[in-house]
């Protein structure tokens, strides 16, 4: 795949950037040679191979890495929420985001 000036164009438009014809050529440069990487990399025969849930499962145990899930029992709650604008029953309490 090869993006033209025309697609780094629109790209810039859906973007909202305002690009000079020098950034758009080093754009289009920058993206086409991410696209010869991705090429490149579905290209590769990976029949038989298990995917990776981490990338450092390859090296290493990842379960071994990671602590257990567990509070610590020397964190001082209401310390810590003394500054915190509301707080309630020791949650912090924020604003609702989603409708």
């Amino acid at each position: 795949m090869s993006l033209s000036s025309a697609d780094i164009a629109r790209i810039a438009r859906l973007a909202r950037l305002e690009l000079q014809p020098a950034e758009s050529e080093r754009l289009a440069a920058q993206l086409n040679g991410f696209f010869d990487i991705v090429e490149q990399m579905k290209a590769v025969d990976t029949t038989g191979i298990q995917p990776l849930a981490h990338p450092a499962a390859a090296v290493q145990d990842v379960v071994l890495r990671l602590r257990d899930d567990i509070a610590n029992p020397h964190i001082d709650r209401e310390a810590n929420q003394r500054s915190a604008p509301a707080v309630e029953r020791g949650l912090f309490l924020v604003p609702k985001v989603i409708e």
